[in-house]
């Protein structure tokens, strides 16, 4: 189970729907939710920025302190709205990313906005948290409006070491859903990674630990991420499980890959790995 979730937040008008989705993953597993808002900027950098210039970096840096605080506070109101019974307001003096790299050390699960939705200064930030990061990080689409995520899941399955760390971070999930679809693209292209029956053997993994699963294979000549798109799509999935960044980072940015893809285009909550 999830004990202790991670949200980020900030002065986005797309907050609520990060938040509806961390309190419904709280409420699920009666886990402690922690809003975490970030200055954008550590006091010493800010203060080595802004020294020669006129306006005092105090009362500068005291505004950012501020616009983040008042971000916790509208997590607060929202979260208990929202049913959630333990939660936790964590104002850090710093980059978004590393704000949220350090405190993901200490929770279960980090839950972010989709990267293309959310604002400049925080672009970037899922996949570096799924990149460099300890924790899997669930990305939060716009549209999200609350729908139970775990009903019905669908697990993108290529035999990587990404793939495997987002399973047993997503167990959790898999555990309670009404059916898990193991979706495998064009399996034959990887045949030493799956054996003669692809999926089989991790099909059966998922279900000595109790998760109702079914093997999907997809023959297609469309892109990856398109056909798992695709599938969660026709199977109505409230959250897609992927690893993250299978190929080099060079390869991802050059080949356009599954994860860019699905971090700008998911029309569902993805949970990434690496």
């Amino acid at each position: 189970m999830y004990k202790t979730i991670i949200v980020h937040v900030d002065e986005s008008p797309l907050l609520d729907a990060r938040l509806r989705a961390a309190a419904w993953l709280a409420n699920s597993h009666e886990a402690h939710l922690v809003g975490c808002a970030a200055t954008g900027m550590s006091w010493p950098a800010y203060a080595m920025l802004t020294g020669s210039m006129a306006v005092s970096p105090v009362a500068e840096f005291d505004s950012l302190r501020s616009t983040a605080r008042a971000s916790l506070q509208r997590f607060a109101e929202r979260a208990r709205q929202l049913g959630v019974g333990s939660i936790e307001e964590r104002l850090v003096e710093d980059e978004n990313r590393d704000a949220l790299l350090l405190q993901a050390r200490y929770a279960d699960l980090v839950v972010t906005g989709q990267d293309a939705g959310d604002a400049a200064t925080v672009r970037g930030l899922p996949q570096y948290l799924a990149m460099h990061g300890v924790r899997p990080v669930l990305t939060v689409p716009p549209s999200y409006a609350g729908a139970p995520i775990a009903d019905s899941v669908v697990v993108g399955w290529d035999g990587s070491a990404q793939a495997i760390r987002a399973i047993g971070a997503a167990m959790p999930l898999l555990a309670r859903a009404g059916t898990v679809r193991l979706a495998l693209v064009n399996p034959d292209l990887e045949s030493g990674l799956h054996g003669e029956e692809p999926g089989a053997d991790m099909a059966l993994y998922l279900a000595r630990h109790g998760v109702r699963v079914e093997v999907l294979v997809e023959r297609t000549g469309v892109p990856v991420g398109e056909a798992l798109l695709g599938v969660a799509g026709a199977c109505g999935a409230g959250l897609l499980v992927t690893g993250a960044f299978g190929h080099s980072r060079y390869r991802e940015i050059v080949l356009g890959g599954v994860t860019r893809l699905l971090l700008d285009r998911a029309p569902l909550p993805v949970l990434f790995a690496h």
